[in-house]
């Protein structure tokens, strides 16, 4: 791994034109206005778990179905990422990044306004279709902005917090709006918020986008989408076992897809994900980790609302609530990690941090009906926020490190795509793994059900833990060289 001068970057698309860097209370600005998206963004993966309950009486939905109310927003979002970033990198992620938002409050209106569970689905796909245009524009912004340097660590930092915060933020509000208004809010809430950062984009934000080749990479486009598509699909219709046909066929279908597609982009002139942003080393672990915690964040939580909520009995404010500690601890722990990560570097944060979650995890796995919350699910929480603090705040600045300024959207739809893809791959997986332990309980009522929370919980311990190993043997280097502080650092 070698540290050289800033130069210009090499390949068939000329370096970026990014504009000359704002002053420094505009950049923070820029930073409120990118944080207030991609909180927008992470919340509405979870803000709807407290309202599934009462949205799924209103409109008929059944067990198998609801799961598709998460799993859509997430799929279509993940699926669409890497042409949102490469639309941002040519377009402009300025003009990208409000297009997003106007686009991400239309469809929540419509999702808060629907009569079906069919529509809601629908919304929540369209949701997901224009936070993959919202979600790599906001972070390849940031990118721009703040370049190197402790800034630059801050700024990540506090992203990193509110992507590991969000997610429980979403339960919280969730909880507020269905207990005192409605399920419905948990979508219109949107509306009001996306107002404000249009408005303060359009003052604040400077546009920046690369030039030469603009062409869009539609057949990879396609080849990307659908395979990420079979590949969910399968396993969602795992239910009935892993060796149906149909489970085999469609994700056969989908590992081949991308297969294609890995071939697609390295044939062509103009590719939707440049193969250099995935093949580096140190970027390639943080994506990989970034899959895993998709999973835990977007699958594992949705269990422990259904356990909070069906269980303990607790009501929508209550449930969500209940896991605001988590949140806490990750919003206390991110500024002392932020302090410490140039003095003992991300690495470290990278393998501890996912061994810490995967134990409150695995803990929070021997709930029971008749267990209470200060007992069964505080303690874990509590630990689990210390793990995932320990992720988030190194995370995201690793993903994006020695990123070329012309593919800053690319490899910010990949890191964010690695989120989404994780959480519905681990959704599904983890609605298999409860089906399958609910049937196989010798317990009844809701002893069947928690044996079924406590097999997805041990699940998503699994994957943490495997997180760590590969942080260990990925992420390599110096402190200087992971975070650079001056000349571009090219990790390799």
């Amino acid at each position: 791994m070698t540290t050289s001068e800033a130069r210009p970057a090499t390949g068939s698309i000329p370096a970026a034109s990014s504009p000359a860097a704002p002053p420094s209370a505009r950049r923070w600005w820029v930073l409120v206005i990118v944080g207030l998206a991609q909180l927008v963004v992470v919340l509405d993966g979870t803000i709807v778990n407290i309202a599934l309950p009462q949205a799924q009486a209103e409109l008929g939905l059944s067990d198998e179905n609801r799961q598709w109310v998460v799993t859509a927003y997430a799929l279509a979002f993940g699926a669409l990422l890497l042409l949102g970033g490469r639309i941002a990198d040519f377009w402009g992620r300025k003009r990208t990044f409000i297009v997003g938002m106007v686009g991400f409050g239309a469809a929540s209106a419509f999702g808060g306004l629907v009569s079906t569970g069919e529509l809601l689905v629908t919304a929540r796909a369209l949701q997901g279709v224009f936070a993959a245009l919202l979600a790599p524009a906001a972070l390849a912004v940031l990118t721009t902005t703040f370049s190197r340097g402790r800034e630059r660590n801050t700024a990540f930092a506090v992203f990193g917090a509110i992507s590991g915060a969000g997610a429980a933020v979403g339960l919280v509000l969730g909880g507020v709006l269905t207990e005192f208004v409605s399920w419905r809010w948990c979508l219109l809430v949107n509306v009001p918020i996306v107002i404000v950062a249009i408005v303060a984009a359009a003052l604040v934000v400077r546009e920046s986008k690369a030039e030469g080749d603009n062409r869009l990479d539609v057949v990879g486009t396609v080849v990307v989408a659908l395979g990420l598509a079979s590949l969910v699909y399968g396993f969602t219709q795992a239910e009935d076992g892993w060796g149906s046909p149909v489970v085999i066929g469609f994700i056969a279908l989908g590992a081949g897809l991308l297969a294609l597609f890995v071939l697609v982009q390295k044939r062509s002139d103009h590719p939707l994900l440049p193969l250099g942003v995935l093949t580096n080393r140190v970027r390639g672990g943080a994506f990989l980790v970034q899959l895993i915690v998709g999973s835990v964040m977007i699958g594992a939580l949705l269990y422990l609302t259904f356990h909070l909520q069906i269980v303990l009995g607790f009501g929508p404010l209550e449930a969500g609530l209940a896991t605001l500690p988590m949140t806490l601890v990750i919003m206390v722990m991110a500024p002392i990690l932020t302090k410490l990560l140039p003095v003992i570097g991300p690495r470290l944060l990278m393998v501890v941090g996912p061994i810490v979650a995967a134990a409150g995890l695995f803990w929070l796995s021997f709930i029971t009906p008749e267990g209470g919350y200060a007992t069964h699910v505080l303690p874990p929480l509590i630990v689990m926020g210390v793990g995932l603090a320990g992720i988030f705040v190194p995370m995201q600045n690793l993903a994006l490190a020695g990123v070329a300024p012309h593919e800053a959207g690319a490899a910010s739809a990949t890191s964010n795509a690695m989120m989404q893809i994780g959480g519905s791959i681990g959704l599904a997986v983890y609605t298999n793994l409860y089906a399958s332990a609910v049937a196989g309980s010798a317990a009844g009522g809701l002893g069947a059900l928690v044996d079924g929370y406590s097999a997805a919980f041990v699940a998503a311990a699994v994957a943490a833990f495997i997180a760590a190993p590969i942080s260990f043997f990925m992420i390599r280097g110096t402190k200087e060289e992971l975070l650079p502080s001056g000349p571009v650092v090219h990790l390799g």
